[in-house]
């Protein structure tokens, strides 16, 4: 009897991995910046090489992942992770530009990580799990347990050891997805599609409900890291923390109730509605915004911030979800430019938020008040999908 429970375990620690690479290297800016004398414009660098990279992770798996296979890709996932952190810690010390290191090594775990985000959720959706919308959410949660993960155990190490000893650290956090190769090579995995019955990257686009999807991912993962990336920046500004502390009470209490809300709807997902969670998640959503970037008081602000965190929660792999009953021929490449959507907004969001703010004179709460946009169009979306899907069925 295949063990579909090993299948589930190596997904979940393949998200974890997947936080691990996206903000580990984010707590570390300011010391590349005065220990590397990289330029504050080259450090910014650093996370559009990120989200570009993973970009065209997602574009290749659309094309090539079926040909190609889901274990070798999702095995060399873990191994690109593992390098690119391992490289970390040593390619800016041995290479005569530590910059060019840096990129190099955050290329590698780049496609790594892009690879997990489109393969994890296909994997555990072709296994034969009851109530695959719950199952979908939990999985997805891991992420969030990975992020507060990374970032309690780093400013733990931190006080303890020092940051100086930040590549100790990048070396022990590879070894997770090192040894996660090992779970992905022995556990079952199944094909989504039989081969050649996936509905292909044309027709796919084709259908209208297809297109809101794609806005509606956009949305999710616009609406997620406007705020997500953002919010430490705002709890030291508005509230005057230290960055320790602002990370603590921004980007990991943000965290923390994305978690706890993935976690609702994977334990009572065969309770509740996901159309009906997801309208609510994003009026929330709405209301968080609002709080953030129009309260004059700051501690009603981060309230907004952290309590955004569980709104957007369902968001992502909600859309997931429903997206992969309304095309259950959608295969490879449904996931794989559903991701690359998410990934788009989750680039431009941020994008948008710091552009306006900079206009205003470097106001982040301005700068939110574009953010209200995010959660007003997905909930359209959703609504214009579920009529869509209505008359279809």
């Amino acid at each position: 009897m295949k063990n579909y429970k090993k299948t589930k375990i190596a997904c979940y620690l393949g998200f974890v991995t997947q936080a691990i690479v996206a903000n580990f290297a984010p707590l570390l800016f300011l010391k590349f910046h005065t220990d590397y004398n990289i330029s504050l414009g080259n450090i910014a660098l650093i996370s559009t090489v990120f989200f570009f990279s993973q970009l065209l992770v997602d574009l290749f798996c659309a094309r090539y992942v079926d040909k190609i296979g889901y274990r070798v890709c999702i095995v060399a996932s873990e191994a690109f992770s593992a390098v690119g952190l391992v490289g970390l810690a040593i390619l800016p010390e041995i290479m005569s530009s530590a910059f060019s290191g840096i990129i190099i090594s955050v290329f590698l775990y780049a496609v790594g990580s892009g690879l997990i985000e489109v393969l994890g959720s296909p994997i555990v959706e072709a296994c034969p799990f009851d109530n695959k919308e719950a199952t979908m959410s939990l999985l997805h949660s891991f992420y969030c347990w990975g992020a507060v993960g990374t970032i309690l155990i780093s400013t733990i190490f931190f006080f303890i050891f020092g940051i100086d000893s930040w590549k100790w650290l990048a070396i022990i956090f590879a070894l997770i997805p090192a040894f996660n190769i090992y779970n992905f090579v022995t556990c079952p995995i199944e094909p989504l599609v039989e081969e050649g019955q996936g509905m292909g990257i044309r027709k796919l686009f084709l259908n209208p409900m297809f297109i809101i999807a794609i806005v509606m991912m956009v949305c999710s993962g616009a609406s997620e890291l406007a705020m997500a990336q953002w919010a430490s920046a705002y709890a030291e500004s508005a509230l005057g923390f230290s960055k320790a502390v602002g990370d603590l009470a921004g980007p990991c209490m943000f965290a923390v109730t994305m978690g706890i809300s993935r976690v609702i709807y994977g334990k009572s997902g065969d309770r509740i509605n996901l159309h009906k969670f997801m309208i609510g998640s994003g009026l929330l959503c709405f209301v968080c915004y609002v709080l953030a970037s129009f309260s004059t008081n700051p501690v009603i602000g981060l309230i907004g911030c952290i309590v955004c965190g569980f709104s957007v929660g369902i968001m992502w792999p909600g859309t997931i979800s429903i997206s992969s009953k309304a095309f259950p021929t959608g295969g490879t490449a449904m996931f794989a430019l559903l991701a690359m959507a998410g990934d788009l907004g989750g680039s431009i969001g941020p994008a948008i938020v710091g552009r306006t703010a900079d206009l205003y004179a470097g106001s982040i709460n301005i700068g939110m008040r574009v953010g209200l946009l995010f959660p007003v169009t997905l909930c359209v979306m959703l609504i214009i999908f579920n009529i869509l899907n209505s008359k279809k069925c």
